[in-house]
């Protein structure tokens, strides 16, 4: 499964990649282009100009010399960007579904978890799946997705800081389930207001990394997933 999820990912990066490189150069033609043709375009939603120059292609004609053969390369490049951005939208959407189901397939539990979505799910299981020999405790688990404190002093000193020694993909997902949780749920903003009050101000990784580890508070969701014959190993 973690090769699988792997892949899918590195597909959807490269075309969310691909997209954002199309639409930039897509702004930059428009920020050149002739006046007549940005008015055309002006006051549009955010996905309307993308489908109103997609249409260009199809009213391309005769190629003429001067200014208005200009404007015609112009609507020309911005029908084919265009195109290709609603290419690429298709195949990330594509993507996303087939991450989604393979979620759906492997550990439904975690799309119960609040801020947990396809994409961070699958983050975190490709972690455990590629480390099962570092997960036998929610510490080690805490550690690995670099959550976990770690003592150090600086003469006299002592203080904690964060332990950078695991993986950065599980770490980056823990930081937007954590933002999205402080957005949405209840629990995470009250013990946020709470760790304030005691004058604590704790960041959105430490403070909900307990939370996104036990969801159910009885069994956490790599034990469930390193225990399943499926999984072992991998």
């Amino acid at each position: 499964m973690p090769q699988i999820a792997r892949m899918y990912k590195l597909t959807k990066a490269s075309a969310v990649k691909a997209r954002t490189q199309a639409i930039n150069q897509l702004k930059a033609v428009l920020v050149t282009a002739d006046p007549v043709l940005r008015e055309e375009l002006a006051g549009l939603g955010n996905a309307e100009p993308f489908r109103t120059c997609a249409q260009f292609t199809h009213a391309r004609g005769g190629e003429e010399v001067g200014a208005e053969s200009v404007v015609q390369a112009a609507r020309i490049t911005l029908g084919l960007l265009a195109h290709r951005i609603g290419q690429l939208s298709e195949e990330i959407r594509d993507v996303e579904a087939r991450l989604a189901r393979l979620v759906e397939c492997h550990a439904p539990q975690l799309l119960d978890v609040v801020g947990i979505g396809p994409d961070t799910a699958v983050t975190l299981l490709i972690t455990v799946g590629d480390n099962p020999e570092r997960l036998d405790s929610e510490a080690s688990f805490a550690a690995l997705c670099e959550v976990s404190p770690v003592e150090r002093s600086s003469g006299r000193r002592q203080f904690r800081r964060l332990n950078r020694g695991g993986d950065r993909q599980a770490n980056a997902a823990l930081h937007r389930i954590g933002f999205t949780r402080l957005r949405v749920d209840p629990r995470t903003q009250d013990y946020y207001e709470r760790r304030i009050k005691e004058g604590t101000r704790p960041g959105a990784k430490s403070s909900d990394a307990s939370n996104v580890t036990r969801p159910g508070r009885s069994s956490t969701w790599s034990d469930s997933y390193r225990q399943d014959p499926a999984h072992r190993g991998l």
